[in-house]
């Protein structure tokens, strides 16, 4: 009975006596509460017609690209015969589409017999048959994510577009939407053998916020819980809230860009950073291009609790009612779980100046108008932190995945126990977001932000670029308005020219500040820094593979990546990390005894040995490849 196949159908289990007691039973219960006639309309919900189709509707979609409504009698009677062997009957394989018209034909022939059809209906049905042309996509839906997401608005909001045809037009480009698509799937293999199973991104026009890509997993068929749109699932967003921080604190005048952090032991207070180790004096753009968590839980204490929690509530990564005290500290470094969605929103306020809007999914969506949420200033100051690369070392090497060819903002974070991995880039022209990790939240196998979401950002980066016409900005990002760029040490926040000594400055970075700007005295380190600084003993770096003005050929029929030259040093005393420099630009962070491959390029070249927040640097190396 269609009573039993149902119950078959929503619970089925291996054939035995069993489970046919246990289905007969459930059909006597299904007919008695919901009556035949909806039995059989939940049957033709139900019911399968092959090649993964479900229902009577999609069949009608699937197999003819037309309502139900207007199917003609032949076709009505062509998706009823399927269901009785949808593999044995199927109208896509050349023996089975005879077998299926050949029963449909019958079935004609019963609705003659019962008074359904005239004669000459079933005779033009029966010509019908003969000349019946399928039309089944030839590939799977698109973008169901988005469309379904688009659908929850449209319910929810009741809102459509006035004067058209009920047609709504989403933001999305097609041919971006694809290609993320199949980077993601691309991308999610590489990591699947450290237990990574999905991941989502978003890809969304940086001036207007309207969304041209959204990938909610790796798949929506066929991979572990696909159909899930993880772009709107909360999750732990690891360091990805800390520029936030540093906004609200540059906001309140609680931190300037020339200003002085700790990262040290006696600042820790029970706090970590993801390394275990501490960098000492820092700026801000340091200490945030760096992630440190010191610094960060610091500036969250001086901040307020209460403060910070309403000041992320406005800018849209929480909607929640427990007090701010239950997630404290933890709000610097992932307690406070948000969205992807969510958190590509709350970057655009950075990307644009200190503007908030929501992001923007459908042509002519009605929104709220964009409001201010922190002044222009401290949005391009938190903007330049994150986008300069010279700052994110010793913890983010050059030429890494957050290193781009343009200017690109990047903040990377990790959950603990490695469950999620993130990424969000913005550039002049878009704002990207990524998300890697399990639908069961399991911890993966060393999957962090920087390994595993930012190079997958960094590929959709530079997709959507290629995907613009039109010159992509080569300059930085805007400078805030009436400030001066100053070389800075980051040891005391003091303009470089007037250090007494090198060593006492550490490394030079170049930072905005108003001209007018008292210069303050070198500030009052705590004194775990301050006895570090003293106790400072000059160390020794040299290189000592290749030898210095050495003359080399290239073997133009060695492949490229085996053309390498291997560079050795050796530091006196023993250091645990050097940073190595190839013509000025810093390549590697790697342990003394590491060696250095740089591929060889025709021309001069120099290299030296740096260490990270030291002074100390090697007499340089120069070669010269013919």
């Amino acid at each position: 009975t269609l009573a039993m196949q149902i119950a078959r159908m929503q619970r089925p289990e291996a054939r035995h006596w069993r489970s046919k007691l246990m289905e007969a039973g459930t059909a006597l219960l299904l007919t008695a509460r919901y009556g035949r006639d909806e039995l059989l309309r939940h049957y033709l919900r139900l019911v399968p017609y092959g090649n993964g189709s479900h229902g009577i509707a999609h069949a009608a979609r699937w197999y003819f690209d037309k309502p139900v409504e207007d199917l003609s009698w032949a076709e009505i009677a062509f998706l009823a015969a399927l269901p009785q062997a949808p593999a044995r009957l199927n109208p896509l394989r050349a023996e089975g589409l005879p077998r299926a018209l050949a029963r449909a034909g019958r079935l004609l022939g019963r609705l003659e017999a019962r008074g359904v059809l005239s004669n000459g209906e079933r005779l033009m049905a029966v010509e019908q048959l003969r000349r019946l042309a399928l039309t089944p996509p030839a590939r799977r839906p698109e973008s169901l994510h988005a469309v379904l997401r688009l659908h929850d608005r449209l319910v929810q909001t009741g809102w459509r577009p006035a004067g058209s045809d009920g047609r709504v037009q989403t933001t999305l480009d097609r041919g971006l939407q694809r290609e993320a698509e199949r980077l993601l799937v691309k991308h999610i293999a590489e990591w699947r053998g450290a237990e990574a199973e999905q991941a989502a991104a978003l890809i969304v026009d940086r001036r207007t916020l309207a969304v041209r890509a959204a990938v909610g997993s790796a798949g929506f068929f066929g991979t572990p819980s696909g159909a899930f749109d993880f772009t709107r699932s909360l999750r732990s967003p690891g360091s990805t809230l800390k520029p936030f921080l540093f906004a609200l604190a540059l906001e309140r005048g609680i931190l300037a860009p020339d200003q002085v952090m700790a990262d040290a032991p006696e600042d820790a207070l029970g706090i970590a950073n993801a390394d275990g180790q501490f960098l000492g004096p820092l700026l801000p753009r340091q200490a945030l291009a760096n992630s440190r968590n010191i610094p960060a839980t610091n500036l969250l204490r001086g901040l307020g609790f209460e403060p910070t929690y309403r000041f992320l509530e406005d800018l849209g990564l929480h909607h929640l009612a427990i007090p701010a005290q239950h997630f404290g500290l933890s709000m610097a470094i992932g307690g406070l779980p948000t969205r992807l969605d969510w958190l590509v929103q709350a970057y655009g306020v950075l990307a644009n100046d200190g503007m908030f809007q929501p992001l923007h999914w459908y042509a002519g969506e009605p929104g709220e108008a964009p409001r201010r949420l922190v002044s222009t200033t401290s949005a391009r100051l938190v903007t330049g932190f994150l986008a300069d690369p010279l700052a994110r070392l010793p913890s983010f090497p050059r030429n890494g995945p957050t290193d781009y060819p343009f200017p690109v903002a990047v903040k990377t974070g990790t959950s603990q126990a490695y469950r999620d991995a993130w990424t969000v880039a913005y550039s002049d022209d878009y704002l990207i977001g990524v998300w890697v990790g399990r639908a069961d939240a399991a911890p993966m196998r060393q999957v962090t932000g920087v390994g595993a979401a930012a190079p997958l950002a960094r590929s959709l980066m530079l997709l959507a670029h290629r995907a613009t016409a039109g010159d992509m900005l080569d300059a930085d990002f805007p400078a805030p308005e009436g400030y001066e760029r100053i070389s800075l040490c980051s040891f005391t926040g003091q303009p470089a020219a007037q250090a007494e000594t090198t060593a006492g400055c550490g490394p030079v970075l170049r930072e905005w500040l108003l001209p007018d700007r008292p210069r303050q005295s070198a500030p009052s380190l705590p004194p775990m820094l301050a006895a570090l600084r003293v106790a400072e003993q000059p160390i020794s770096l040299t290189i000592t593979a290749p030898k210095n003005n050495l003359r080399l050929w290239r073997n133009p029929e060695v492949p490229e990546g085996a053309n390498r030259l291997t560079l050795k040093m050796v530091a006196d005393p023993p250091v645990a990390e050097v940073v190595w420099y190839a013509n000025g630009v810093a390549q590697q962070v790697s342990p003394p005894d590491a060696p250095f491959y740089w591929p060889i390029q025709p021309g001069r070249h120099e290299f030296q040995v740096r260490l990270p927040q030291r002074p100390e640097t090697s007499a340089p190396v120069k070669i010269v490849v013919e």
